[in-house]
């Protein structure tokens, strides 16, 4: 008879074999999952609004993302794309070039991690324009490689004890009203870094998260995103848009790029690409994609054939289920329930959102300075309770919510419920 393992002798196991530098929220191990709910090795049920960090959009296990992956593994697993290429690849590049925005010719690489695909943006962009400078902003995060961390713009965790990290690369500020950030602000420390950090003419690319994640879920204004644009158009530069996290229906639109009346030169994409297989992108302008010379662009990994059929099924999971329009809908129910919450909740300092990039800022109500602690507080009530949370934000004073657009009515309607009482740590 098999004895059957506990949390706490995973934990033990855990710590003993993996180091501490791999942070861990939970202290719980998954033994089963499905669409918004996730089961641990003791048999306790968990309403998932996490979702591995937004990379489960269609939830777990959908069952046409593991036909799709079953098939294609009765073919084959792995061949190195570079090496002998299928046309999975093809037609899953084919397939995003038609649904991002912009009407003129593209083209997409594939890789595997979000890191991966923004250092691979950053190569193009300096392929292309043969500069050096990148700029980026206060709060984004764009992964955990050495560029990406220099890209990142929040030192704890991320950067402590990495450095030095790679060069001219400079941050401004983001815009957030609530924080008294103005666009003009953000703006005009762009254009100062021109005057005291790098010229313009040196300048390969702005990268920003539209939205951003790890940031704490801040939208940018359409006139921001504007201001960048122009900015770029008049120095040369290339506007890369990181939809690593907003991507894939998060906000209402397939890309969060669409919110906007301006388009990027590159976009970057991972996550709920492929609905939990490790798959990134990199798509643009085909004459910008074009930069880097054969062989430049590429990985043993990238665009794995089980991660490209899942992906493929995403796509059209996305549209026969209308997770864009569900997604936007839940959203929308979702900060109406929280502004409810307001009036018995002074800690609530702001509650925003993008579709179902949904977040709640908390702050000390008599000092107005952000509250992590109350926010602690709230994230462990509703673990307590069967639902996860994650924070996020420069000050760690912000929930996201990242539940799966596939989560049913009833479970969302438990979810919230549960959380109303964690918010009032009733």
């Amino acid at each position: 008879m098999t004895t059957q393992v506990t949390n706490q002798e995973l934990q033990e196991r855990k710590n003993a074999a993996t180091p501490r530098g791999v942070g861990v929220m939970c202290d719980f191990y998954a033994e089963r999952a499905v669409n918004a709910e996730l089961w641990d090795v003791e048999g306790r049920r968990f309403i998932d609004f996490a979702a591995g960090i937004a990379v489960l959009n269609t939830g777990h296990r959908h069952p046409k993302l593991l036909d799709a992956m079953r098939a294609q593994m009765e073919k084959f697993t792995h061949t190195a794309y570079q090496i002998v290429p299928y046309a999975s690849y093809v037609e899953l590049a084919e397939r995003i070039n038609a649904v991002t925005p912009g009407d003129y010719p593209k083209k997409t690489a594939f890789f595997s991690t979000g890191a991966e695909a923004v250092e691979n943006a950053i190569k193009i962009a300096r392929a292309h324009t043969g500069r050096p400078g990148v700029i980026a902003f206060a709060g984004g995060f764009h992964g955990r490689t050495m560029m990406g961390m220099a890209l990142t713009g929040k030192v704890a965790p991320y950067k402590l004890g990495f450095g030095p990290f790679p060069g001219d690369v400079y941050h401004a500020p983001y815009p957030s009203a609530l924080h008294g950030i103005s666009t003009d602000d953000a703006l005009e420390a762009v254009k100062g870094l021109f005057k005291s950090d790098i010229e313009a003419r040196r300048v390969a690319a702005i990268i920003l998260e539209p939205v951003q994640g790890e940031g704490g879920f801040y939208a940018a204004p359409a006139n921001f995103m504007r201001g960048l644009r122009a900015i770029c158009d008049e120095h040369g530069i290339l506007l890369i848009a990181d939809e690593v996290q907003s991507g894939y229906g998060r906000t209402g639109k397939l890309f969060a790029m669409e919110h906007y009346d301006v388009l990027p030169d590159l976009m970057t994409m991972a996550k709920s690409l492929a609905g939990g297989m490790p798959l990134s992108a990199v798509n643009g302008r085909a004459e910008i994609m074009d930069a880097p010379a054969p062989g430049g662009l590429g990985g043993t990994y990238a665009g794995n054939p089980l991660a490209v059929a899942s992906a493929l099924a995403v796509l059209d999971v996305m549209q026969e289920e209308k997770l864009v329009a569900r997604g936007a809908r839940l959203g929308d129910k979702l900060q109406e329930h929280l502004k409810e919450l307001r009036s018995a909740v002074p800690q609530i300092a702001e509650v925003r959102g993008v579709g179902a990039m949904v977040a709640v800022e908390f702050a000390d109500p008599a000092t107005g300075k952000p509250d992590a602690d109350y926010t602690k507080k709230v994230q462990q009530h509703a673990l307590d309770h069967g639902l996860l949370l994650l924070t996020c934000g420069s000050y760690g004073n912000v929930i996201r919510f990242l539940f799966p657009l596939t989560i049913p009515d009833a479970v969302m309607d438990e979810a919230l419920g549960i959380l109303a009482a964690a918010i009032k740590l009733a």
